[in-house]
C-alpha cells in the first residue's frame, strides 16, 4: 500500500510522519471532522430505508464502523492537540491514523472525469482542477484479452504521440521477449482505457471514453521497472489526446515536494494491511482514484524517488504528477505497507534510448 516507515506518533503506525507533520492544526482537524461526522450521521437518520447514498455500493456496517473509528480518531486528535499523547489508548490511535489517511492522504474517487472538493491541506486541488482534469484523460487502465486469470493488470499513461508508460511487471502479464524484441503472449490482446470511474449514481452507466488498442510493445527497459507501449484509438474515433509534459529535469526540494499519482488501486489482500485498506478505500476498488501526497526522498543516481500517496496494486504504473506545473516526475512500480511507495524519477533517464523511442514529451 502507501505510507512510510516508524512514526513518531504510535510504534507500528503505518503512517509516514506524525499526524502533526501531515494534519497541521490538530485541534481545528477534530473539529471539522466531528462537524463532518454528526452532518453524515444526521443525514443518514432522515434518509429513507432503500435511499442508499449513491458514492456508495457500501454496507451500513461500513459506515457505521468508518464513524466509529472516526469518532475515537477525533477523540485521540484533542488529547494530541492538548498534550496528553500519554492518554491516547490504541483505538484512539487506530482512529488517529485514519484521520491521517483519508484527510492528509486520501484516495479521491474520480467520478463524471472529475473529483469532489477536498477540505484541509488538499483543499489546493480546487485551484488545480483543470490541470488534474487534463491529466485524468490522459491515464487509463491497462485491459486485458486471453489472460487466464485477470482482466486488467495495471496503470498506464500517454506520454508521446501513440506512447504510453507502464511497469515491466505489468507488461510481462502480456507480453514475451522473442530474443530481439518484444511481442505480445499466443493469444492475448491490451487496451488503455481512460473510463472504468465509479457511476455517479447507480443509473449511471460508466464512464464512457474512448479506449486505446495496444499495437505494439516499442520495448522493456533492462534496468528500471518501466515498459513503453504503442497505442492507437478505435477506428473512426478520432486522434489521439495530447501527450502528458514529462518533467525534463528535478523540481526544487524533491522531499517534501506535492504530488499526487492518478490510477486503478485494486485490493491486494497479499500485500496490504485489510484495516488500513477499508479505511482509505471504503470497499471500493478497481476504479480511477485521484491520490495526493509527497516526494519523500531522492538521492540523485539510484533511480527512485520515494512518496507518501495511498496506493495499492493496480496503480503499478501509474504516472507521479508534480504540483504546480503537473509535469509527470515519476513512474509508481511499487509499495509496501508500513515501509513506503517507491517511483522512477523520469528526468534521470532524459536520454534514456527506450524513452527516445517512446517520442517522451519532455518539458
Amino acid at each position: 500500500m502507501t505510507d512510510g516507515g516508524g512514526s513518531a506518533m504510535h510504534d507500528g503506525s503505518p503512517v509516514a510522519t506524525a499526524p502533526e507533520q501531515v494534519l497541521g492544526d490538530l485541534a481545528e482537524v477534530a473539529a471539522r471532522v466531528r462537524k463532518n461526522l454528526e452532518a453524515e450521521l444526521s443525514e443518514s437518520a432522515e434518509m429513507p430505508a432503500g435511499d442508499a447514498a449513491p458514492a456508495a455500493e457500501i454496507s451500513n456496517f461500513a459506515h457505521e464502523e468508518r464513524a466509529r473509528v472516526l469518532e475515537a480518531g477525533v477523540t485521540g486528535l484533542e488529547k494530541l492537540a492538548a498534550g496528553r499523547a500519554d492518554e491516547v489508548g490504541d483505538d484512539e490511535y487506530f482512529g488517529v491514523e485514519a484521520i491521517v489517511l483519508l484527510e492528509g492522504r486520501p484516495a479521491i474517487l474520480v467520478q463524471g472525469s472529475d473529483f469532489a472538493t477536498q477540505e484541509g491541506e488538499w483543499a489546493l486541488l480546487d485551484a488545480h482542477r483543470d490541470g488534474i482534469r487534463q491529466s485524468l484523460a490522459r491515464v487509463g487502465r491497462v485491459e486485458v484479452r486471453g489472460h487466464p486469470r485477470l482482466d486488467w493488470v495495471g496503470t498506464a499513461f500517454l506520454v508521446g504521440p501513440d506512447t504510453v508508460l507502464t511497469n515491466r511487471h505489468v507488461a510481462v502479464e502480456f507480453a514475451r521477449s522473442d530474443g530481439v524484441g518484444w511481442t505480445f503472449a499466443q493469444g492475448m490482446t491490451a487496451q488503455m482505457d481512460p473510463g472504468e470511474e465509479l457511476p455517479l449514481t447507480p443509473a449511471d452507466a460508466r464512464i464512457d471514453l474512448l479506449t486505446y488498442e495496444v499495437t505494439e510493445i516499442v520495448g522493456v527497459h533492462p534496468d528500471v521497472d518501466l515498459a513503453v507501449l504503442r497505442v492507437a484509438p478505435p477506428n473512426g474515433g478520432g486522434p489521439l489526446p495530447s501527450p502528458l509534459a514529462v518533467a525534463a529535469d528535478a523540481p526544487a526540494n524533491v522531499p517534501g515536494h506535492p504530488v499526487y499519482v492518478i490510477g486503478y488501486p485494486a485490493w491486494d489482500g497479499r500485500r496490504n494491511e485489510p484495516e488500513s485498506m477499508r479505511r482509505i478505500f471504503m470497499d471500493v476498488y478497481n476504479v480511477k482514484r485521484l491520490q495526493p501526497g509527497r516526494a519523500t526522498r531522492f538521492v540523485p543516481g539510484e533511480l527512485v524517488m520515494g512518496h507518501d500517496c495511498s496506493t495499492l496494486g493496480g496503480n503499478s504504473g501509474s504516472p507521479v504528477f508534480g504540483l504546480p506545473d503537473h509535469r509527470v516526475l515519476a513512474l509508481h512500480f511499487g509499495g509496501r505497507y508500513r515501509t513506503g511507495n517507491v517511483s522512477v524519477p523520469l528526468w534521470e533517464l532524459v536520454d534514456d534510448p527506450l524513452l527516445a523511442a517512446a517520442g517522451v514529451n519532455w518539458v
